[in-house]
């Protein structure tokens, strides 16, 4: 794989690790420890499934592990709307975090399409 020499260099990558700062932020004062964590986690996961399949270095584990890392960007998405309903965090907040997810989701998309023609 030619497209980057490390999974620092990977946009999506830097993109979930910029979401992951903003969530473990925003949850800082929230006293609800168990969805707190949840939700960190989920976010932690998106970053930490594209490194660890970079890391893999073929095509086809790399995809694999981009399918999890998609799947709890769903997962952070779905908590903004607990975290909305529950008044955790803020309209706005929540409103800013889906639609950043949503767009790293389709990017980690069009990257597993990338990889499953190699």
């Amino acid at each position: 794989m030619t497209f980057a020499q490390k999974f620092e260099d990977l946009e999506i990558w830097q993109e979930s690790r910029r979401l992951n700062r903003i969530i473990y932020a925003s949850l800082e004062d929230c006293r609800d420890y168990s969805f707190r964590d949840q939700m960190r986690r989920a976010a932690l996961s998106v970053m930490n499934n594209i490194s660890e399949g970079f890391e893999r270095r073929t095509p086809k584990d790399f995809a694999h592990f981009l399918d999890l890392a998609k799947g709890s960007a769903g997962e952070v998405r779905s908590m903004t709307y607990a975290a909305e309903d529950t008044k955790i965090l803020r309209n706005d907040l929540t409103i800013g975090l889906r639609a950043d997810y949503e767009t790293l989701s389709k990017r980690i998309a069009a990257f597993q399409k990338h990889l499953r023609k190699v």
